[in-house]
């Protein structure tokens, strides 16, 4: 019986110090750290991955801003004029201040909120 308390207690170490070592790069990303492939499922769900479409419903891009969601955090011009890239970023910023929510339906859809 006493070797196996101190296997058991072994074990709890361990998973307690794996626990310790694991926790501070649990806490380093940051919630809003999508990954490039989720921006483009995002951009596929809203334009079908079109980054530079302007269809004339009031939303532009692959993650369709309004112009005014836009310019609010930071972007200039029209969000199509500009490459994907820019576009995520800029979606980065929104989605820190708003969450997935900015992006109702599809952040549903892909079970992102």
């Amino acid at each position: 019986m006493a070797k196996h308390r101190k296997s058991s207690r072994t074990i709890a170490r361990a998973a307690l110090v794996g626990a310790v070592v694991a926790a501070p790069f649990a806490v380093a990303v940051p919630a809003n750290a999508a990954s490039e492939s989720t921006w483009d499922a995002v951009a596929q769900c809203e334009s079908g991955g079109n980054w530079s479409i302007n269809t004339g419903n009031g939303y532009y891009g692959g993650l369709q801003f309004a112009l005014a969601t836009w310019q609010s955090v930071g972007g200039t011009g029209y969000p199509h004029q500009h490459p994907a890239q820019t576009q995520i970023d800029m979606g980065r910023r929104l989605q820190a201040r708003q969450g997935w929510g900015a992006w109702p339906h599809c952040s549903a859809k892909l079970g992102l909120r």
